[in-house]
């Protein structure tokens, strides 16, 4: 059995060891931690995952394994779980005080809501394996048994629709989204109803499955994983502030590391998915597999340079600093410091 007060068993010094101050020229909202700091806050917590469940978890490039899990996914997680109880605390607190309403026949909290997580980060950097860690350990925690993991590439506009607006080649960018259709699935989320569906993406056709869905029946948590979802709520043409998907948040992680780095790692996974996934007929990007590596590596530069690259400059990473949580990664992919907002 996990153990559920690991965090607040810590002695306070030694929870606060590791955290640097803020810099004297610009205070920092966020408390930060190295990784050996970090993976103090759970060490007296056992990993749940074995080694065959991290390397079914583990993506493509990624190099994810039972100490990364150990040090940073598990103290993670916990926090997470204790995030969780606190609001369900705050939920029954809030029963409480409408009690009058509902010796009345008038109750306005029937239903608590699951708690929504946003996943964010750039192409490559490894944000869908944190979305599938964090979803596999959430859901050994006893709070939390039902964990659904939703990822926005199945909110991308067809590529026939693409085609007809003219923006097929800015696929990932923000327009490339039904926004619309994403926040109404968000809005039933949060509001509580029995069940909402998402439509689904295939990354071998490189499109939306016509017909296809992912239905969510009152899970405790969702995780919604998405390049722009910590993007900020965009203005409208009368001057209004519209929603924005971080809106229906309860918290959210943005998976940061060097823009050299994430693109090293880009090549590197297009590499991989030549010599594997591109290989099949009826894959979208069959056409790459024969590529020389000189080719194929030239190829996937080009790529990143002119899409992957611009709109991480331009929407990805100006949303960072909208995160609860920022996961700052090496050139080894090792996570190596968390930054935590202050509370």
């Amino acid at each position: 059995m996990w153990a559920m007060n690991a965090l607040t068993n810590l002695d306070p010094a030694r929870r606060l060891a590791g955290l640097r101050p803020d810099s004297d020229s610009l205070p920092s909202p966020y408390w930060l931690f190295d990784r050996e700091s970090w993976a103090a806050l759970a060490e007296t917590t056992s990993s749940p995952l074995t080694e065959k469940e991290v390397e079914r978890l583990r993506g493509l490039g990624e190099r994810i394994d039972l100490d990364e899990v150990r040090s940073v996914y598990l103290p993670l997680s916990e926090l997470l779980s204790v995030y969780v109880a606190a609001r369900g605390n705050k939920y029954q607190m809030t029963r409480e005080f409408f009690t009058p309403l509902r010796e009345k026949g008038k109750d306005v909290t029937p239903k608590r809501t699951p708690f929504v997580i946003g996943v964010a980060g750039s192409v490559a950097v490894g944000k869908s394996t944190t979305a599938r860690l964090l979803r596999e350990m959430l859901s050994r925690w006893p709070d939390t048994p039902r964990v659904e993991l939703i990822t926005t590439d199945g909110f991308l506009f067809p590529n026939a629709e693409l085609e007809r607006r003219g923006i097929a080649d800015r696929k990932g960018f923000p327009e490339s989204y039904d926004r619309r259709r994403l926040l109404r699935f968000l809005a039933k989320i949060k509001a509580g109803a029995p069940e909402a569906r998402a439509p689904v993406y295939s990354h071998h056709t490189y499109d939306i499955i016509d017909g296809a869905e992912v239905t969510v029946r009152s899970p405790d948590v969702v995780i919604v994983e998405g390049l722009n979802v910590l993007q900020a709520p965009r203005p409208r043409p009368d001057g209004r502030i519209g929603v924005a998907v971080s809106d229906y948040f309860d918290f959210s992680v943005y998976v940061d590391a060097n823009t050299s780095d994430i693109r090293e790692w880009y090549i590197r996974r297009f590499l991989r998915l030549q010599e594997g996934a591109f290989s099949r007929p009826d894959s979208y990007f069959h056409k790459y597999s024969q590529l020389t590596r000189e080719e194929a590596v030239t190829l996937a530069g080009e790529i990143w340079d002119s899409i992957n690259a611009p709109n991480l400059s331009q929407n990805v990473l100006p949303s960072r600093g909208r995160a609860d949580l920022i996961l700052k990664k090496a050139s080894d992919h090792k996570v190596k410091s968390i930054q935590l907002r202050k509370l």
